[in-house]
C-alpha cells in the first residue's frame, strides 16, 4: 500500500503492559514510512521499554510525567500537535481509565484534551480481555468514536492462549495507512468473488482452472482502502488478505453460489471476479482407476450466469 501515513503526525502512547517491548519496532516502521512519532510513556510503561531506546528511534525526546516539564500547557500542545493518538499496548487499566474520562497522568489527559482520532490497541491477558467489565469499556469507547484495533489471538506471556496479544506492528501499519486513505466509500459494504473453483472428481482428484485470484483480491483491499467494508468470497489460492477483511473461503462453485447469495442481500456492492470451473464431473466415493464419466454442469452454470445478469 501506498505509505499515506508519511508526514502524518503520529502520537504514540505506551502504557505498562509486557507488550511495550514491540513498540521499538513499530516506531521503526513508522518512521520508516515517513511519519513523525512523538512518544508519550506512562509511569508503568518505563518498567518494559526505556526511555532512550524510544527516543534513539523516533528522533523525538520522550514525553512521561507532566511535572518534568517546565510547560504547563504541554498536554495541550501535544494534543493539538497530533493527527492521530495511536495507544499502543493499551492496558485494562487504561482503557478503564480512557472510558470514564480520567485524566491522571499526561497520556489521559492529553486524551481528554484532543480532537484528533484516537486509536486503542488493547494487550492483556485472555481473562482481563474477556472480563465484563472491560468488555464494557471496550463499548464506551467505541460510542464515543475511538478506534478499537485488535486484540490478536494466540498465545501470551503468561502461557495462556486465547485473545488479548497486541497486534504486530506490520499490521498496525496497514490500519494506520487504511485509516488514512480517502474514504471515497466509507459506510459502504462491498461483496467480492475471486478465484478459482474445484470440482471433485473422487476422493484424490478435482479439475479446476489457473484462476489466480489477484484481481479480486486487488479489488478487496483497494476497496478496503476507500473505506468500505468489504467480505471476500475466494476460491481456493495461495494470496493473503488484511486482517480488516472479512474473508470466507470456499472450493467448489456450488459453494461459491450459496455463499454469495448468503451474504448479498445485505452488500451495496456487488463484484464477481472469481472464474468458476465450467464442467461438473460425477464425483465417485471411491479413487477412480480407469478414468471418468464426465456430464456438463448446466445447471449450476445457468445459476451463476443468473446470478451475474441480477446485477
Amino acid at each position: 500500500m501506498t505509505h499515506l501515513i508519511n508526514r502524518k503526525k503520529i502520537l504514540l502512547g505506551i502504557t505498562g503492559g509486557i507488550a511495550a517491548y514491540k513498540c521499538p519496532e513499530l516506531i521503526r516502521l513508522l518512521t520508516q514510512q515517513g511519519a513523525i512519532v512523538r512518544v508519550v510513556l506512562t509511569q508503568s510503561a518505563e518498567e518494559f521499554v526505556t526511555p532512550k531506546t524510544l527516543q534513539t528511534l523516533s528522533g523525538q525526546s520522550v514525553l512521561r510525567a507532566p511535572s518534568e516539564s517546565e510547560d504547563p500547557m504541554l498536554h495541550i500542545s501535544l494534543a493539538r500537535w497530533a493527527d492521530v493518538i495511536l495507544i499502543a499496548p493499551a492496558t485494562a487499566n487504561f482503557i478503564a481509565k480512557l472510558s470514564h474520562g480520567f485524566s491522571d497522568d499526561l497520556l489521559s489527559t492529553i486524551c481528554l484534551a484532543t480532537t484528533a482520532p484516537i486509536c486503542v490497541v488493547p494487550a492483556m491477558n485472555k481473562e482481563m480481555y474477556l472480563n465484563p467489565l472491560t468488555q464494557d469499556n471496550l463499548r464506551r469507547l467505541s460510542y464515543g468514536n475511538i478506534k478499537v484495533w485488535g486484540p490478536d489471538n494466540g498465545i501470551q506471556a503468561c502461557g495462556e492462549t486465547g485473545p488479548g496479544r497486541l497486534l504486530e506492528s506490520d499490521i498496525l501499519l496497514d490500519h494506520l495507512n487504511h485509516f488514512f486513505a480517502p474514504k471515497l466509500l466509507e459506510n459502504k459494504k462491498i461483496l467480492i468473488t475471486a478465484g478459482p473453483t474445484q470440482e471433485p472428481l473422487d476422493p484424490v482428484r478435482y479439475l479446476t482452472n489457473y484462476s489466480s485470484g489477484k484481481m479480486g483480491y486487488a479489488l478487496a483491499e483497494a476497496a478496503l482502502a476507500s473505506g468500505a467494508e468489504v467480505t471476500l468470497i475466494s476460491g481456493p489460492t495461495h494470496l493473503s488478505v488484511s486482517p480488516m477483511i472479512k474473508k470466507i473461503d470456499v472450493l467448489s462453485a456450488e459453494e461459491m453460489y450459496l455463499a454469495v447469495f448468503e451474504h448479498v442481500s445485505n452488500s451495496d456492492i456487488f463484484i464477481s471476479s472469481f472464474c468458476e470451473t465450467d464442467r461438473m464431473p460425477t464425483c465417485t466415493t471411491g479413487k477412480i482407476e480407469n478414468g471418468g464419466v464426465f456430464c456438463n454442469m448446466s445447471t449450476l452454470f445457468y445459476k451463476i450466469e443468473s446470478m451475474r445478469s441480477f446485477f
